[in-house]
């Protein structure tokens, strides 16, 4: 849990045509290429996750997600709903709180997917194995932070490309400055704006998104200063 508590700041939001996941990725040393380190994963073609926490135990997981979304289409010929996923890898999550010779996982993920009959279906799994639906939830340092931020928001009524921008704006109001100089921001969207495809969001839009983000949280800086 406490990897988790000193982990960036990761955000699920499910609106009426999809899910859009926003990750406040930090850079820890100038060096690093840009793009490496990846917080969103791909796990099947309508389904992504977004994660906290140790990065390596999030990988494996995200690979045993992948597992289990392939067995289920070559056992039902169809894509696994999220439902069922989540409750799967939950299980196997807990399994690794009952041992002593193992250890919990250090990481919580949010999973978000995409279909023509469920609409959009957003969980998250927390290390103890415990998953629950969402219309917005928060994973990370943050999290209370951007939990606040997401409540403010109408997203029943909003669609992927009106949400993004939110999602970009919430990850930089709750990004530390003092603490945490630079990072990098990551979106991905899955929805009817996709064709139900789990994908990053295209460089343009995700600019426009981060240029949003940046005004508005200068108009609140003035708007701060002018009532002082």
């Amino acid at each position: 849990m406490k990897a988790v508590e000193n982990s960036s700041t990761a955000i699920g939001i499910r609106c009426k045509d999809g899910i859009v996941f926003g990750v406040e990725k930090l850079v820890l040393s100038k060096l690093y290429e840009e793009g490496s380190n990846k917080r969103i994963f791909n796990i099947d073609r309508h389904v992504g996750m977004a994660v906290a926490g140790l990065l390596a135990d999030a990988r494996s997981l995200a690979e045993v997600s992948r597992e289990e979304a392939s067995n289920f289409r070559s056992n039902y010929g169809h894509d696994i709903p999220l439902k069922h996923l989540s409750e799967r890898v939950a299980m196997y999550v807990h399994a690794y709180t009952l041992y002593s010779a193992v250890r919990p996982f250090g990481c919580s993920f949010i999973l978000g997917s995409y279909d023509k009959d469920d609409g959009p279906q957003l969980y998250m799994v927390d290390p103890s194995g415990i998953s629950y639906g969402y219309w917005g939830c928060a994973i990370g340092k943050a999290k209370q932070a951007a939990k606040t931020e997401i409540e403010k928001l109408q997203m029943k009524e909003m669609t992927c490309r009106e949400l993004v921008k939110e999602v970009a704006k919430i990850i930089y109001i709750v990004h530390d400055e003092v603490k945490d100089k630079a990072f990098e921001l990551e979106l991905s969207w899955v929805g009817e704006v996709t064709n139900g495809r789990h994908e990053l969001v295209p460089k343009n839009i995700r600019e426009e998104a981060e240029k949003y983000a940046k005004d508005s949280l200068e108009e609140d800086d003035d708007s701060d200063e002018d009532n002082m």
